[in-house]
């Protein structure tokens, strides 16, 4: 049961994350994303999946760790493109 809550759990974060990574690309601005915050949620993923291999417990669950994982990467990613365009725009505008 513990098991198919955390899956759960971690679904449901990752179920925003194809949403966040649409409205970044199409926004094409870093405008309003945190980065810290990002970060913050990047190193929960790496520290979940530390737990995992450290404790032995690989499961289907940590298949959804590492998709969440690469999916908040993306959305860094994204951040720092749409920060250069953020730049070039002042950068013509000036």
């Amino acid at each position: 049961m513990a098991e198919i809550l955390e899956a759960a759990m971690v679904i449901s974060f990752g179920v925003s994350w194809p949403t966040s990574i649409i409205k970044s690309y199409r926004a094409r601005t870093a405008k309003g994303k945190s980065l810290l915050f990002l970060c913050f949620i990047f190193f929960g993923y790496i520290c979940g999946i530390a737990a995992k291999i450290i404790t032995g417990n690989i499961t289907y669950v940590f298949a959804f760790y590492v998709l969440n994982l690469l999916m908040v990467g993306a959305d860094i990613a994204l951040y720092f493109r749409n920060r250069r365009l953020d730049a070039a725009a002042e950068k013509d505008a000036e």
